[in-house]
């Protein structure tokens, strides 16, 4: 039984046609949506392939100017720094994070040295890439402790500050940091320099990739699930949030990505603050991976991207975005 206007209200008459598709749709992407990780190596003259992630690579610090350069060529707005430290520079308190000399503090420095402020620079403060356990804080009789890792992540958050970095992103997830760095921020005169939390950050299987990346794989002991995110859990990445904006978060980020839209969707709605996304290595590497036809894969990242911003995210950190020529 044929109910309601039709035939007099036809939805497919708007979408007939490309043109009148393109005038009618909701979301669309642009360069502008999109942050690009950078996956730093000591040495000279690098480009070290990533075996878990497919195209993504290691750069040595002498190669950086001509990803960044590449990048603000296809218009992308920031870059995210992630350092492979060397196993012999870690150890149990990643005192290699406050380290001046350290492969992300040299390389925001080579950077805004060439290009100034024609791209955004954005840094992790987080230990776990220089903590001989894997854990992104101090770790003790199996726990990581809340408090006193506060204090080490407010001297690396303050160390990057002064190198010149744009953003700082804490991806640790311990209790009440954000409104800890943004005081030491503001008392030091970096009152410019914008929070990007990882409010909502789950524990997660979608991280194996990254892990490899910047080398904590191998050395990572036990799980995350006492400070990351119950995956099985939607009302507390709202509280989560709610406490970060509190406490001064410019923006606030959802990782993973795919698996979370709904999470996504209910804090824009909720909290009308600018949210960004996440597109984790596992992500990645499962797209990259699972189809090799190429125009077929190229589809399907689009889909999978688009879906984030129809979601309600205002960017994405993607490993696709030095190739958003080809895909969108």
């Amino acid at each position: 039984m044929i109910t309601g206007k039709f035939p007099s209200l036809r939805l497919r008459r708007n979408r007939k046609s490309d043109w009148s598709r393109r005038l009618v749709e909701e979301n669309n992407l642009t360069p502008n949506d999109f942050i690009l990780p950078i996956f730093l190596i000591d040495g000279k003259n690098k480009k070290q392939a990533i075996k878990s992630m497919p195209d993504v690579y290691r750069y040595t610090l002498d190669k950086i100017s001509f990803v960044v350069d590449k990048a603000i060529k296809k218009g992308l707005p920031m870059i995210a720094l992630f350092p492979y430290t060397e196993k012999n520079k870690k150890n149990d308190l990643g005192t290699e994070a406050l380290n001046e000399n350290n492969l992300v503090c040299k390389a925001i420095q080579l950077i805004k040295k060439k290009f100034k402020n024609e791209i955004g620079i954005m840094c992790d403060v987080a230990l776990d890439p220089y903590t001989s356990h894997g854990h992104d804080g101090l770790f003790k009789s199996g726990y990581v402790l809340n408090d006193e890792t506060i204090k080490v992540l407010i001297n690396q958050s303050l160390l990057q500050a002064q190198m010149g970095c744009d953003v700082l992103a804490p991806s640790d997830m311990m209790d009440g940091r954000i409104g800890k760095i943004r005081k030491a921020l503001d008392k030091e005169n970096f009152k410019n320099v914008q929070i990007l939390s990882y409010a909502a950050k789950y524990a997660s299987s979608f991280y194996g990739p990254f892990r490899d990346a910047i080398g904590s794989k191998n050395s990572f002991k036990g799980d995350k699930k006492t400070y990351q995110m119950d995956f099985k859990n939607s009302d507390e990445a709202l509280r989560e949030i709610s406490l970060d904006i509190k406490e001064g978060a410019d923006i606030v980020m959802v990782k993973p990505g795919m698996p979370y839209l709904d999470i996504i969707k209910s804090i824009k709605e909720k909290f009308k603050i600018p949210v960004f996304a996440y597109q984790v290595s596992g992500e990645y590497s499962l797209l990259s991976n699972g189809i090799k036809n190429e125009l077929v894969n190229k589809n399907i990242v689009f889909e999978s991207l688009m879906a984030f911003k129809r979601a309600g995210a205002n960017a994405i950190i993607s490993y696709y975005a030095d190739r958003l020529d080809k895909i969108l």
